[in-house]
């Protein structure tokens, strides 16, 4: 054989081996097996765990209302009945953090690869006393200030808990076929009476319904808000099993027994939205939430290091772009596309202002881009970013929405969000020079942030929620 002819031998064993991998690769990534993170994959086990936990502005107790305590109620079916220890704690925010791991250890139940405990709903208020400095500064000690528009507070005791109550679930309809059960609650003491009809008080229910043996428990969701308590947020979470997150830095309790990393998870579930909550409601579609330090290093309980970060897809239609051409300093510095394409926000032909709502930066940041924003400094126990999109056709390979009023009122729909993807593409802060931050997300939520506006409904359904992983990579991991 000459050499030319040995030449071009070579080279078609080395095209089919190249062809023979790309078909591999293919067949592999076709085959790609999915399970799921959670404990309750697609809501459908009869046997619920589900509990209530409410915070003040700065994800806090503060001060315990009288008889109620910092709320945290569990509902769970099979719980062990064997004795438990008592709890002992300093103070009521540390208690009521004990409270949610003492439930937690009498709803568990054993799995693989943990034990995981139970849905957690999240009711929170938005007042803030701010002569009171209460809450932290971006996790130092803060000072008192005079009271602005932006933190609503009637007077003293405006930081309140909930008043939070509990209908245990039981069986329902004919033959006792179905299973119903609920948690409500109001902000105003004394008014639980006429929380539910009356526009001058706060109200919450979340009621959910199961025929048994069949589909998914129907979680329904109700808020309204009121003059003393014009900002509140009511969230569905599936929070990771153990350990610290976003927003808390205390050992926390949930439903993922895997916690989702970045770009390898996915989110499913269907959300009927009936009632908005008017212009101000932040609808997420999908709310995560993560905790790194700005080195990339992940947190570790330290609020004057620690950062929480969020993402957030707001879908109520009446939101709107506040990332600008001329605001830049709301906009994230660069919108990185799945190609690895990044657009800075200079480049205004390019850049998808309107795929943004606002970027914040992190309060103790200190090798920001200029212009930017630093994020409110006190509604979290230590710093925080959010980056907080809305529907654009730059999402929609995502499984996202992709223009106003998908998944709004009157347009129900099952998602599968390709969660992990899109958090890996979007953009947080880190210090230049520093290993990228593995991005693990132990919140993963949905529900509405009321912002100041009075006498607002929102109200909504959600079903089949599921965090689905890669089988093998799980296992590889």
């Amino acid at each position: 054989m000459d050499l030319q002819a040995s030449s071009i031998l070579a080279m078609e064993k080395l095209r089919f081996c190249v062809l023979a991998f790309s078909l591999l690769e293919f067949y592999v990534t076709a085959r790609e097996e999915y399970i799921s993170a959670i404990g309750d994959p697609g809501m459908r086990r009869d046997s619920l765990r589900v509990a209530i936990e409410a915070w003040n502005q700065c994800n806090e107790v503060g001060e315990e209302v009288v008889g109620f305590g910092g709320p945290r109620i569990a509902d769970c079916f099979d719980v062990d009945n064997s004795t438990s220890q008592g709890i002992n704690a300093s103070n009521a925010d540390v208690y009521a953090a004990k409270k949610e791991i003492y439930l937690g250890d009498k709803c568990q139940v054993q799995d693989n690869p943990r034990p995981w405990q139970f849905w957690m709903i999240m009711v929170k208020s938005g007042n803030m006393d701010t002569l009171a400095a209460t809450c932290p500064e971006n996790g130092k000690k803060s000072m008192p200030f005079p009271p602005e528009s932006g933190f609503p507070c009637f007077g003293h005791g405006c930081m309140n808990m909930p008043l939070v109550y509990h209908n245990y679930t039981d069986l329902r309809g004919d033959n006792d076929s179905r299973l119903k059960g609920s948690f409500y609650g109001t902000w105003d003491a004394n008014q639980i009476s006429k929380a539910a009809m009356s526009n001058s008080t706060s109200y919450f229910n979340i009621t959910w319904e199961k025929e048994i043996g069949k589909g998914s428990w129907v979680f329904h969701h109700f808020l309204k808000t009121s003059s003393n308590y014009p900002w509140l947020m009511l969230y569905l979470r599936s929070d990771a099993t153990e350990g610290y997150f976003g927003g808390y830095y205390y050992e926390t309790r949930g439903m993922s027994k895997i916690v989702p990393k970045s770009p390898d998870f996915k989110v499913k579930f269907r959300l009927e939205v009936k009632q908005g909550g008017g212009p101000n409601s932040q609808f997420y579609l999908m709310d995560i939430g993560g905790c790194w330090k700005n080195n990339g290093k992940p947190c570790d309980g330290n609020a004057i290091t620690d950062v929480t970060r969020y993402s957030e897809m707001i879908i109520n239609p009446e939101t709107k772009s506040w990332c600008t051409p001329e605001s830049l300093k709301l906009c994230p510095p660069y919108h990185s596309f799945s190609n690895g394409t990044k657009i800075h926000r200079t480049d205004k032909e390019n850049y998808p202002y309107d795929a943004y709502h606002l970027w914040c930066a992190p309060g103790n940041a200190e090798h920001v881009e200029e212009p930017f924003t630093p994020c409110d400094p006190y509604s979290n126990p230590q710093a925080q970013e959010i980056l907080q999109i809305l529907p654009h056709p730059v999402w929609g390979e995502y499984g996202y929405p992709t223009k106003k009023g998908d998944g709004w009122i009157g347009d129900p729909r099952t998602w599968e969000l390709d969660v992990g993807r899109l958090s890996q593409a979007l953009y947080f802060y880190q210090d230049p020079g520093t290993e990228p931050a593995e991005r693990h997300w132990p919140s993963i939520d949905l529900g509405t942030e009321i912002y100041i506006s009075c006498d607002q409904v929102a109200e909504w359904i959600v079903s089949d929620f599921d965090i689905v992983v890669p089988k093998l990579r799980t296992k590889l991991e």
